[in-house]
């Protein structure tokens, strides 16, 4: 059995911020699942990888020292939008070599649901297992209250939850889930606003806040990485805007477990 890659799928971005984030959050899941960590632009942006050997149990690699003989996964990243290459790409390169592919997104939209298995079917790649997003999670929630404590925020003070945006219902459904995620977390409200796409927005929902008798206001970021989108929230009239979610031991956590799930389902079924 020839050992399943990580096929990371991100967002594409211009921010340079952005792109380190994502090369960084691939090194640490490699390191988490005991693969090799490469340097240099190809390793960045999915790189061909080489033939990798097989006997690999993929449930039994963790914390980073897979047992002796197991093989470690190679990772890969690849981008929907903006960026390459894509995740047709990557796959393609792996040849015959089985993959599992990690949507890096919070929120199941457009992206997960349309992008992401059209790449795959465009790859004709013939062992491919696509797992859930991200997000929504618990650990999610766990590290953007870590954020706002960072931030100043304080028991009491109310909180905006600042979400990217999306057209499609499945993804504001995420993110409400989301932000009742958050609530139960901090034990108080949350309110949700969106950044760019959806009503109401995060100026707004701050202004509101305040009226309400809120002396503080925080906003909580629900964005994975710095970019456009959160340097404008701290043009909301906020008392403290929270880091982006990040590369946080939780996330890489979240990624590598996803992944050994998807590769368990691969190896058991006899695929590669």
């Amino acid at each position: 059995m020839t050992t399943p890659a990580l096929v990371l799928v991100a967002h594409g971005t211009r921010s340079t911020k952005g792109v380190q984030m994502i090369a960084s959050l691939a090194e640490a899941v490699a390191r988490e699942l005991g693969a090799p960590t490469e340097s240099g632009a190809g390793a960045v942006f999915g790189a061909a990888s080489a033939p990798l050997p097989s006997t690999f149990d993929a449930g039994a690699a963790r914390g980073g020292r897979p047992p002796l003989g197991v093989i470690p996964p190679r990772v890969r990243t690849a981008f929907v939008d903006v960026l390459g290459p894509s995740p047709a790409e990557v796959l393609r390169d792996l040849d015959s070599v089985p993959a599992v592919v990690v949507p890096a997104f919070l929120a199941s939209g457009y992206h997960v649901y349309q992008d992401v298995p059209r790449e795959v079917a465009a790859s004709e790649h013939a062992a491919v297992a696509v797992t859930h997003a991200m997000g929504p999670d618990p650990a999610l929630a766990a590290i953007t209250r870590m954020r706002l404590r960072a931030a100043g925020w304080r028991p009491g003070d109310a909180v905006v939850f600042a979400a990217a945006g999306s057209s499609d219902r499945r993804a504001r459904a995420d993110v409400r889930r989301a932000t009742g995620l958050l609530a139960d977390q901090i034990g108080g409200s949350v309110r949700l606003a969106y950044i760019a796409t959806g009503e109401p927005r995060v100026p707004e929902v701050v202004a509101q806040a305040r009226e309400s008798g809120a002396r503080r206001v925080f906003i909580a970021s629900y964005l994975l990485a710095h970019g456009l989108f959160h340097e404008r929230l701290h043009a909301c009239g906020a008392d403290g805007v929270a880091e982006p979610i990040g590369v946080h031991p939780a996330v890489v956590r979240l990624i590598a477990d996803r992944y050994r799930t998807a590769a368990r389902a691969l190896t058991t079924a006899g695929v590669g």
